[in-house]
């Protein structure tokens, strides 16, 4: 059957999709029928298709006694799901950003930052429970749904096979369910079925809300690149007392069984755990960029903000008119990686030339490249150090091009190895799990373990806890080392 030219009214046309190109598929958790633009096959294959360019995106923390923990919990929690027979799969992502998500067809992610601020396993399963409950609810599938139908009610006289078109390269569409919230509805579905998945392998969900305390209390906490807890989820006192009712409704229902907490298990998993930003990975300081993982430094223009990811630098000005560019290239020569850039832009080549910088071979090319928004100009340096491949690319509009060259120039140029020692010295903030020795409170026992990191208390939220809480002797507590 051919379609052309369909003038039907949103509402009309999405009852059209259901009927007729999707089922209005059951919903595993509630039993109901709804419409899902993504079949079980399609929510998987998105899931398998995102899940390499979140991992390249934000890396994965090399702990495997950590990966482990949260793989095993999680493949315990999955079998007790609504989709028992759904391959999961469970990250511990290298970011210092507090957050746990998840996409469709069961890919689960914790950051470290997240499970830096966590206390017991009982709060890890309660939050795990959680996503895994967005995924056997199907929550990223109708996010998905919800933004197709959005798309559809524009387009309503476009042709129906164009609009289908899209789902060929679900991949890329994934990769925006990470900063959609989840309705009201589904946030509190998705704490109900925490508190179910999490009592079945015998956790105390009450950690759950005490979570969702420490949460309510880091409400400015930012990061970036990965969103924030805040920023897709409710606000966490909203459901803290939320989460309590629940916890008690289905604990009535196991009488006389012993939920586990497991606190001090937990502290002693992560005792040693990277705290925040980890500067082995590169950091600007005093107007340059230092790697000491890779051995590299190189000068940043000054008032220029910076965002640094595993995959890519991101220099921008502050009236984002220009920006550099910092990555790795994937081939074996800087003359392969410029040859195949200036092939791949397909735009006019205005200068190419070779020289050394610092002892470095270096290619370098500018070019135009045009579209219907105007024209871009783009300096690159394909610099050549060790057995890798480093890319610069500064770019800007053609016609302000000229004001910003000697600017990219300068950083370029001044790739070099890294010669300050103090970057080469740097370390990270850990966490160092104390044991107490005699009765006192948290606050008496932060004093004689100072931190240069954080104050007090910042480390009484890291803790779970208030300053004025009462310890006694044998109780573990987490500090920062300095």
């Amino acid at each position: 059957m051919k379609i052309n030219n369909l003038h039907l009214k949103p509402v009309i046309l999405v009852l059209f999709l259901c009927h007729f190109l999707v089922s209005c598929a059951v919903n595993p958790v509630t039993g109901r029928r709804e419409l899902n633009l993504l079949s079980e096959s399609q929510e998987i294959k998105l899931g398998i298709e995102s899940d390499p360019a979140i991992v390249a995106q934000y890396g994965l923390y090399d702990d495997p006694k950590l990966a482990k923990f949260l793989d095993n919990m999680g493949q315990k929690m999955a079998k007790v799901s609504h989709r028992p027979e759904l391959k999961f799969h469970f990250r511990v992502l290298d970011s210092p950003v507090i957050n746990a998500f998840a996409l469709p067809g069961g890919y689960v992610y914790f950051t470290r930052g997240i499970l830096g601020y966590m206390n017991s396993e009982a709060e890890v399963a309660g939050v795990l429970g959680h996503e895994i409950g967005h995924v056997t609810a199907r929550h990223g599938a109708k996010a998905y749904t919800r933004a197709q139908i959005a798309q559809v009610g524009l387009v309503a006289g476009s042709v129906v096979s164009e609009t289908f078109r899209q789902f060929g390269n679900v991949a890329a569409q994934s990769i925006g369910l990470l900063f959609l919230k989840f309705g009201r509805d589904q946030e509190t579905q998705s704490d109900r079925l925490g508190v179910e998945y999490s009592t079945a392998i015998g956790y105390d969900a009450n950690n759950m809300s005490h979570f969702f305390g420490t949460l309510g209390r880091l409400r400015d906490e930012s990061g970036p690149g990965l969103p924030t807890w805040q920023s897709t989820h409710p606000d966490p006192h909203d459901r803290e007392a939320k989460a309590l009712r629940l916890t008690e409704k289905e604990q009535a229902k196991a009488v006389g069984q012993n939920f586990k907490t497991n606190r001090n298990v937990y502290l002693k998993l992560i005792n040693g755990i990277v705290f925040g930003e980890d500067p082995r990975q590169g950091f600007a300081e005093n107007d340059y960029f230092y790697h000491p993982g890779l051995d590299f430094q190189y000068p940043v223009p000054g008032g220029w903000k910076i965002q640094n990811t595993p995959q890519v630098v991101m220099m921008v000005n502050a009236d984002q008119t220009a920006g550099i560019q910092f990555t790795l290239g994937q081939e074996t020569s800087a003359r392969a990686a410029a040859d195949k850039f200036v092939k791949n832009s397909q735009g006019t080549v205005n200068a190419s030339s070779a020289k050394r910088i610092n002892g470095f071979t270096a290619e370098i090319r500018q070019i135009d490249l045009s579209n219907e928004q105007g024209k871009l100009s783009v300096l690159s340096y394909f610099i050549q150090k060790d057995k890798n491949i480093y890319v610069f690319h500064g770019f800007s509009e053609a016609s302000s091009f000229p004001n910003y060259t000697s600017t990219f120039k300068r950083t370029m140029e001044g790739f070099d190895r890294l010669k300050n020692q103090a970057a080469k010295n740097v370390q990270p903030a850990r966490i160092k799990v104390v044991k107490v020795t005699r009765a006192t409170n948290l606050e008496t026992f932060l004093k004689k373990h100072p931190s240069k990191k954080t104050n007090p208390d910042k480390l009484a939220i890291i803790n779970g806890m208030k300053l004025t809480d009462k310890l006694k002797r044998g109780d573990l507590v987490k500090v920062l080392t300095k």
